[in-house]
């Protein structure tokens, strides 16, 4: 079904569903945006919602659902597990939706909302917003899949984000990007995992075989002492290296890059969101290739078991 564009005159009216530190970003987006207003902050935390009001001045409302039918564009910040709820209750009422990753916490519920947003002509984008930084250095440009992916992505304990693993929660954003550099789908999986904090992995390394013969390792931990955040791709003629958090980049290949700069992926996603409302143009992240993140997350989360008693125990599973 054709998209429907939104209506032209007049600010377009945009509200944020979960106010907390996520949230706040987005709500600060919209308010720098021309052409949008930021009408409305949802959020249970009444002391979130006066601090909400205090600082935008809009309304704030206890329950989501209050806003239904009465705006354009919606970001969705609250846990993963209620992703899917409320993105379908705001297609249907003819809101276009940018919810953050995941997309959903199971590939049924993400299969319905992306057949939603094609029966309704709505945008349905997900918070995948280092897509931003990687394509601006033109590392997702090569015309060649890397031949060996290593990526890290380490943080100490926080609390936010521990309704799913830390696949969901974190390692998702690199396997978008893994996605992103290797096409073709997955042939195998090994994975661990360690829970910590609660009965969800907050620990897991995991290893995936691509049909196309590539290799990624990823590691992933909520409850590191200190923070890291780099990759590594081997290709053929040279190494690619990326520290995110001292933005150096080393690239040993022919092959041109951009410096790495980080600018403001937030602030882009949303802004690229409201364009794909407004004049019907495709979303950066289309709602597909977030359930092909989450369909690989799932995985390495079957594969990978928990044991307090056994911290590393590791399974095969496929898929084509």
């Amino acid at each position: 079904m054709p998209q429907r564009r939104i209506r032209t005159e007049g600010p377009l009216k945009a509200a944020v569903i979960g106010a907390g530190a996520f949230g706040r970003h987005h709500a600060s987006k919209y308010r720098g945006l021309e052409g949008v207003d930021l009408a409305a902050i949802a959020d249970a935390n009444p002391e979130v919602r006066k601090g909400s009001f205090a600082a935008y001045g809009v309304e704030a409302v206890a329950d989501w659902r209050d806003l239904l039918g009465r705006i354009d564009l919606v970001s969705i910040c609250t846990p993963a597990v209620t992703h899917s709820t409320i993105v379908r209750a705001f297609l249907n009422s003819g809101a276009h939706v940018l919810v953050e990753k995941p997309i959903a916490t199971s590939l049924e519920e993400a299969d319905a909302l992306i057949a939603l947003a094609e029966e309704t002509g709505r945008v349905l984008t997900v918070g995948h917003q280092e897509r931003f930084v990687f394509a601006r250095t033109g590392l997702l440009d090569f015309p060649d899949a890397p031949k060996e992916v290593s990526c890290w992505r380490m943080g100490p304990w926080t609390g936010r984000g521990a309704d799913v693993s830390a696949v969901l929660d974190l390692m998702i954003h690199d396997l978008d990007l893994m996605h992103q550099m290797i096409p073709g789908g997955v042939a195998g999986v090994d994975a661990y995992a360690r829970a910590e904090m609660g009965r969800l992995a907050d620990e897991v390394t995991a290893v995936i075989a691509f049909a196309n013969g590539s290799v990624a390792r990823l590691e992933t931990s909520r409850i590191a002492h200190n923070r890291r955040r780099g990759m590594r791709a081997v290709y053929h003629d040279g190494v690619v290296e990326i520290d995110f958090l001292t933005r150096k980049l080393r690239n040993t290949t022919r092959r041109k890059l951009q410096p790495l700069e980080l600018g403001d992926p937030l602030g882009e996603s949303v802004a690229a969101f409201v364009k794909a409302a407004r004049d019907g143009s495709p979303a950066l992240v289309r709602p597909q290739e977030a359930r092909r993140a989450l369909e690989t997350a799932l995985l390495i989360d079957e594969a990978a078991e928990l044991s307090g008693d056994i911290p590393r125990q590791m399974r095969y599973a496929a898929y084509a």
